[in-house]
């Protein structure tokens, strides 16, 4: 007969494993996406994009008028 080896792993510590592993995995992508969470030019994200009176507005309102009743 095999010889049995005397090394058994029990269900709960491949759970607690698997738990630990998921976690390490988690903290390192949150802590690699806070690296480049500012982006350079913030600036630019600040400046108003809607101008109301701009000539591509004014041509989106006239070409899409609704006939009044």
């Amino acid at each position: 007969m095999k010889k049995q080896s005397s090394f058994n792993i029990r269900r709960r510590d491949l759970l607690s494993l698997a738990t630990v592993g998921t976690a390490a995995v988690a903290i390192g992508a949150s802590l690699s996406e806070s690296a480049v969470a500012f982006p350079s030019d913030a600036g630019g994200k600040r400046r108003p994009r809607y101008q109301a009176n701009s000539d591509e507005v004014q041509k989106f309102y006239r070409v899409n008028r609704y006939p009044a009743k």
